[in-house]
């Protein structure tokens, strides 16, 4: 089959020819992978920003949809000619053994999940079956972009009706997370990014507000919109360290900041602020269920009270996938997708 495999890192991944493991062990399913999202957590992973990488060489992906070929022993969750979410957080069922793939006779790593690859053997937890009539495409987002957006909101940060809300960074994760503010009518909702076109985007997903990151005046331009009062909730979703730290200042004394995007490197804050009434928080996937969440949501884009089509800005084939990569490092883009199958 055909993946994207990490054989060093800061280096384009390399496309190959790759054998599935001759057997799937308990808990395992093996999933024909239609569609997989880009992350900034791949780009992570790319780069080793949590420190040299021991697991070279690997798979990648943690957001896709497919369809279920074969299951393991034990699985009870989904049964073949499923169509599943690929999700890398736990859900419900069984916490396999992560498989071994080979390619050119060397082994190859691989996680609970995958989504670079044209089928993967996934653990029953990280897959969650949606109704066959629902759009493979817009699926995948549902494995991180959706649920770790909307969960920021409503788990973390549990914005309130009316409450003022900051996110700067409007890439897919920051998209999501101004549409799931407005669907509970945040207000105002002020996007900053470095890029207009991406606030032209993010105005049609719930923004009321945006502002180019590169202005001299951030502070006083975000505080004249909120009448000289900061931000109640401020999300930050690029993991660049002075960003953070910058998000972190930019919030008012009784402000809550919520750091959703994976730090780059170490970060300097004044503390003494969160020993009275501000407080600070990272978000690790929205705390989504996503067995729980991922039916919520189909039945709202079903009845036509959100959509998921307009987050999807461009689309690759597996074979362009460091193309796609060099797209999602540039910023110009929302959701990038890939066409696996």
């Amino acid at each position: 089959m055909k993946s994207a495999i990490l054989t060093e890192s800061n280096k384009p991944l390399v496309v190959g020819e790759v054998d599935l493991p001759k057997n799937l062990e308990f808990g395992q399913v093996l999933v024909k992978v239609c569609y997989s999202g880009l992350c900034g957590a791949q780009i992570n992973e790319i780069d080793a920003v949590k420190g040299p990488d021991k697991f070279l060489p690997h798979l990648l992906g943690h957001e896709g949809s497919g369809i279920v070929e074969k299951i393991g022993d034990g699985v009870k969750r989904a049964k073949v000619g499923d169509h599943v979410v690929l999700h890398w957080r736990k859900s419900s069922g069984i916490q396999s053994p992560t498989p071994k793939y080979f390619w050119n006779g060397k082994k190859v790593n691989a996680g609970w999940v995958t989504t670079f690859n044209e089928k993967a053997v996934v653990s029953e937890n990280r897959i969650t079956v949606i109704p066959k009539d629902f759009d493979l495409r817009t699926a995948a987002l549902f494995g991180c972009a959706v649920t770790s957006g909307f969960g920021a909101v409503n788990n973390d940060a549990q914005v309130k009706i009316g409450q003022s809300v900051l996110i700067i960074g409007l890439g897919g994760m920051g998209l999501n997370i101004a549409y799931a503010a407005s669907m509970v009518s945040a207000y105002p909702i002020i996007g900053v990014d470095v890029h207009k076109s991406k606030i032209d985007m993010g105005k049609k997903f719930g923004l009321t507000h945006g502002i180019v990151a590169n202005s001299n005046n951030l502070k006083s331009e975000i505080y004249s919109i909120l009448e000289k009062n900061g931000p109640e909730i401020t999300f930050e979703t690029t993991g660049n360290a002075k960003v953070m730290e910058q998000a972190y200042e930019l919030a008012p004394k009784d402000g809550k900041v919520i750091f959703v995007g994976v730090p780059d490197n170490k970060i300097s804050i004044y503390s003494l602020p969160l020993a009275f009434d501000k407080t600070l928080s990272a978000s690790h996937g929205g705390n989504s269920i996503p067995d729980k969440d991922i039916p919520r949501y189909i039945k709202l884009i079903k009845n036509k009270k959100m959509t998921l089509e307009n987050f999807i800005t461009h689309e690759f084939t597996l074979s362009e996938i460091n193309k796609a990569l060099d797209l999602f490092r540039s910023g110009k883009a929302g959701r990038i997708i890939l066409k696996i199958n």
